[in-house]
């Protein structure tokens, strides 16, 4: 009586620590989903830049100055938030770099 006692205990035991394990490598897998969608701080290497900034000033009628300061931004912030306007708290160093005046500096 004793050893099935012991034994469903260790089933459960077991069934317990798998399931802990199933959920910590399911959050490992959504963060590195997201990290591979190329956002968030550090995301990118260098010879990326050009290319995702052509996409975040695509739709702007100012298509040369937001080209260089969204390439001058990602150069020191190796980060490019998405789409072509807003949703810079992915990216906050983007964000954060002010102009002299205090407006954003990156498009």
């Amino acid at each position: 009586m004793a050893i099935a006692k012991l034994v469903c205990f260790l089933l459960l035991a077991l069934l317990g620590i798998s399931m802990a394990a199933t959920q910590v490598m399911a959050k490992e897998q959504a963060r590195n989903q997201l990290d591979s969608g190329g956002y968030g701080p550090g995301s990118l290497k260098s010879y990326q830049c050009p290319s995702q900034c052509t996409r975040r000033c695509s739709q702007t009628q100012y298509h040369k100055p937001c080209m260089f300061f969204c390439q001058k931004c990602c150069a020191k912030c190796l980060c490019v938030p998405p789409g072509f306007y807003g949703n810079k708290a992915v990216c906050p160093c983007y964000n954060n770099w002010k102009t002299q005046q205090g407006g954003p500096k990156c498009p």
